[in-house]
């Protein structure tokens, strides 16, 4: 068996060569094939965050309780959880780009069988099933698609590229709710959103099939549990990727203010059901807003030092919200946030990728992705149980000086992160 590298060498802790060359903040865009990947991942996010917000105001609507809209959460964690690393291991093996197609159909079937569903008044337990399935087709393609995008762009291009990628998602998550709750309050149905899902699901289909195949470097061993869990051994060893995905997840589970915004615009800040919309979209907007200004810049040439001061800052600016009473300061943490959110995504996306040999690129994304769905599912339960006892004040302020420790425990326990310089390498 071919012995794999050593993990600390594939990401450079170096500063980079003085005089960097001029930065073109459009670098990414310029290679036909992630334009197409991620102009099609911009449909179906917006299709995706079209359909959360259906999703709930159907099950609310027809139920009126909101234990219906728990489930939701659950029967879409529990895929993710269960499958994701076995899906990884599948990306290692096969074509990631007929994967990604597989998990596309499967996600456009699911919502049409939703859209059907919605008109006819189907059972409401049917619809689990449908979200169970969509999550089921999420946890195959997560892993290869964060694997593909690596193959799309050059190692040098990579940071604009994932820069690019998380712009279009905070467009979609400002979007598509948007343009759900229109669609619902226009035809008092939210199958017309399902069915529009569908739709932009299929966009992302085509776009997919328009890459070029690639040959990427295979996983050598056979399938079995091991190899499966080879993707975890290689983060644990990897002390700087370690840290980065526990930094990360750790500032999610208890820094995440989201869970309790309903909470603060009827109680707190007294601004009512169109207040806590613009509570929702101000950490989308503060993140498209630093995200479009890392594209105009150069990679990050002291990325670890900028990876702690962002979740320090997200740390920080989440005690801000938790204390605040008025609500355009409050909009204003919750869009730094944002902001700072899209820096440590930037930094952590790229080195994941970039540091992971191309045959385990899809096992160690889907740590990442398990990490990541674990945290935002686990973190809206740690906000609600503390609330329930403590109030939603000392919830909010609790998680963002935890937060602030953990960074300052994880920059002791992993000096790597502090040392980590260039992403890029030489």
């Amino acid at each position: 068996m071919n012995e794999l590298p050593n993990p600390e060498e594939l990401v450079s802790v170096q500063p980079a060569p003085p005089g960097p060359p001029s930065h073109d903040p459009y670098a990414a865009l310029r290679y036909r094939d992630y334009l197409f990947y991620a102009g099609g991942s911009l449909f179906a996010a917006i299709g995706s965050n079209m359909q959360a917000v259906a999703v709930g105001w159907e099950l609310y609507d027809r139920t009126g309780q909101a234990m219906a809209l728990g489930w939701v959460g659950l029967v879409q964690a529990l895929p993710v959880m269960l499958f994701a690393l076995p899906a990884g291991q599948l990306a290692d093996r096969f074509d990631r780009r007929r994967l990604l197609m597989l998990g596309l159909v499967l996600t456009a079937l699911c919502s049409a069988g939703l859209a059907h569903l919605s008109y006819t008044t189907g059972p409401i337990s049917m619809m689990y099933g449908l979200l169970f399935l969509n999550a089921l087709a999420r946890a195959v393609m997560w892993p290869a698609s964060s694997a593909l995008m690596p193959q799309l762009v050059p190692r040098d291009v990579f940071s604009n590229a994932v820069t690019w990628k998380s712009t279009s998602f905070q467009i979609a998550s400002v979007g598509g709710p948007a343009l759900g709750g229109f669609l619902i309050a226009v035809f008092t149905k939210a199958g017309v959103v399902y069915a529009v899902t569908a739709g932009l699901t299929l966009v992302n289909l085509g776009a997919v099939a328009l890459l070029k195949h690639r040959a990427a470097r295979r996983a050598p061993e056979a399938m079995s549990i091991a190899s499966v869990l080879a993707g975890a051994g290689f983060v644990w060893r990897t002390k700087v990727v370690l840290a980065a995905i526990t930094l990360d997840m750790i500032g999610v589970l208890l820094g995440g203010a989201t869970a309790l915004l309903p909470i603060y615009a009827k109680d707190i800040l007294a601004v009512g059901p169109s207040g806590l919309g613009w509570l929702r979209a101000a950490p989308a907007i503060g993140a498209f807003v630093m995200a479009l200004a890392l594209a105009h810049r150069p990679p990050f040439r002291r990325a670890g030092p900028m990876f702690l001061a962002a979740v320090t800052g997200f740390g920080l600016v989440t005690i801000g919200f938790g204390f605040s009473k008025w609500f355009w300061f409050s909009m204003l943490m919750l869009g730094l946030a944002g902001a700072f959110d899209s820096i440590s995504v930037v930094v952590r996306h790229s080195l994941v990728q970039l540091s992971t040999p191309d045959e385990m690129r899809g096992r160690v994304s889907a740590v990442n992705t398990v990490f990541i769905s674990c945290s935002n599912e686990l973190g809206e339960f740690e906000s609600g149980f503390v609330a329930a006892w403590f109030g939603p004040v000392v919830s909010v302020v609790s998680g963002g000086i935890g937060t602030v420790l953990m960074v300052v425990l994880a920059a002791k326990i992993w000096p790597q992160i502090r040392q980590l310089r260039s992403l890029v390498g030489d």
